[in-house]
């Protein structure tokens, strides 16, 4: 999958994957991890993600990443903020409150750029990959987190035949290939997320399994 079909849908406003709501199972099952006050948060292909606000309410700083600089824009103007704009390497930085976005390549983050983060958020990253990128991103995720880290990770589960992604189908199996030899695999809940999601139903979908897992490392 090529950059530009990403930054390319972000300009032709083709982000029927953008959700406009804080996602129930994030607000439920967030404060069970007992994170540290003030702690810093990696949320990798961030989007414009209203999550991120959220997380910051809970009071962590978010680092994120995102690929067009559109949707990174979009994020502060949409909270009524100027971030400061700089060059760290081959990002840019943008900078405003609790919230540090690099806008570039996710393939090109460093740990330096990641931190001392307490956790990962994940609900859009792994289902926005085909199956070839998604074993790179989870190596290069796990490369890139300090070893104490938490990944919350939602997936999507769905039957492939009826739609082509993203976002992509990846069932338990998968997740337990990609993070198995490294995560202990926590499923938190398993629900069925077809009325939630009508713009997959409207693509043909007739059954979706949404589940959400956290991961520790051993």
């Amino acid at each position: 999958m090529e950059k530009a079909f990403w930054t390319e849908r972000w300009k032709r406003r083709d982000i029927g994957f953008h959700q406009p709501h804080v996602h129930e199972q994030l607000t439920r099952f967030w404060p069970t991890l007992n994170l540290p006050v003030a702690s810093a948060v990696f949320v990798p292909l961030a989007g414009k993600s209203c999550d991120m606000v959220w997380l910051a309410t809970q009071g962590h700083r978010v680092i994120g990443v995102e690929l067009s600089d559109v949707a990174v824009r979009e994020f502060f103007k949409d909270g009524g903020q100027t971030p400061e704009i700089r060059s760290e390497g081959p990002f840019d930085l943008y900078s405003a409150g609790p919230f540090n976005l690099y806008r570039g390549d996710f393939f090109e983050t460093s740990a330096d750029m990641v931190g001392d983060a307490v956790a990962v958020y994940d609900r859009a990253a792994l289902i926005a990959l085909p199956t070839d990128l998604r074993e790179r991103y989870a190596k290069k995720l796990a490369s890139i987190i300090p070893s104490s880290a938490v990944i919350f990770l939602v997936a999507l589960e769905y039957p492939e035949h009826e739609m082509s992604g993203p976002p992509f189908s990846v069932p338990r199996a998968e997740v337990e290939r990609l993070y198995g030899d490294t995560f202990d695999i926590q499923v938190l809940e398993a629900r069925d997320g077809l009325d939630a999601s009508g713009n997959l139903r409207r693509r043909g979908v007739s059954a979706l399994q949404e589940t959400a897992y956290v991961l520790r490392r051993r």
